[in-house]
């Protein structure tokens, strides 16, 4: 009796162990698939700034959670069983998604460098939209969720690209994880973004000297952040999209620009105390090239090229 009951507290030990073991498993995965989506993830975190521009302060969070929460149903109720069956079912049809949303980013990059050339993003900042009317938080909140979901959609089938090779509930488990993850440092940095210049005027008015200078700092150098980060944001398009194009066509059989690309990290990675980071900057300064030139090619199509207008009827 004692021989089986000490038999059967080691079978339940050896499946607590299996069972750590597969945690562990899944959480190292969901790092490792959350790292290969950061390019998104950065550029996430500097669009969504914008959607509470023009708000009182104490509307900003609330307006920041209802956000977060349709991100997270965007992710865990449509795109995350959609990216399974695909998964398990049309594999072969995950890389020219991501093709397309590639080309997407590298679209979006291309055209806000097209806005800031041709002097139409003052077009877009003269009055905020969210200052406009008592419906504009409803909408400004659906455009950003909207918004959301494409870059969700990235970040999901990037990560899941990357555990493609796990059993199917692994591969559920691994993208629930992603998505609470990605959501909440998305949203956490997002809000407290948001909220510096707050905290800024908050310490500046203290009566202690250090707490002041440091509230005064923030106030000033906050407007500042937020253009390096949209700058960030629109090298980041261009960086993801390009990189995914790149990887895409090379998956599909076309080695030439992904080779190409390779040679020249090779030709410095050997570079004494710096290659690594020359390495770094060859991948992603060529990944950004690719995606400017596809993003600017689109841009072209859809806003220089003359349209031709319908005949007029006779």
């Amino acid at each position: 009796m004692a021989g089986g009951l000490a038999a059967l507290l080691d079978d339940i030990a050896a499946l607590a162990k299996l069972a750590a073991a597969s945690v562990d498993d899944v959480g190292a995965a969901a790092g490792r698939a959350s790292a290969k989506a950061a390019g998104v993830v950065i550029d996430d975190t500097a669009v969504t700034p914008r959607y509470v521009h023009g708000f009182t302060p104490d509307r900003e969070l609330p307006i920041i959670r209802r956000i977060a929460v349709g991100s997270l149903r965007n992710k865990l109720l449509f795109i995350l069983p959609a990216a399974l069956l695909l998964s398990q079912f049309l594999p072969w049809l995950l890389t020219p998604i991501l093709m397309v949303g590639g080309a997407y980013l590298s679209y979006e990059g291309a055209e806000k460098i097209w806005e800031l050339v041709s002097g139409h993003a003052k077009e877009h900042t003269s009055t905020p939209a969210a200052a406009q009317g008592a419906d504009t938080e409803k909408t400004m909140v659906g455009g950003a969720i909207r918004t959301d979901f494409i870059l969700s959609a990235e970040i999901m089938v990037i990560a899941l690209n990357e555990v493609a090779d796990e059993p199917l509930l692994s591969r559920a488990l691994i993208l629930a994880v992603v998505a609470l993850l990605i959501t909440a440092l998305v949203y956490g940095v997002v809000a407290l973004i948001v909220k510096m210049d707050d905290i800024g005027l908050h310490l500046a008015g203290r009566e202690n000297r250090a707490a002041a200078a440091t509230g005064r700092v923030l106030v000033r150098a906050m407007p500042k952040v937020l253009s390096v980060l949209s700058t960030v944001g629109i090298v980041a398009m261009l960086w993801v999209g390009g990189h995914i194009l790149l990887s895409g066509v090379d998956t599909l059989g076309w080695h030439g620009p992904i080779d190409v690309l390779h040679h020249l990290e090779e030709a410095v990675h050997h570079v004494p105390g710096v290659g690594g980071v020359l390495a770094w900057l060859v991948d992603t300064l060529g990944s950004a090239l690719v995606g400017l030139v596809v993003g600017a090619v689109i841009v072209a199509v859809l806003h220089l090229v003359p349209r031709r207008r319908p005949a007029a009827a006779h």
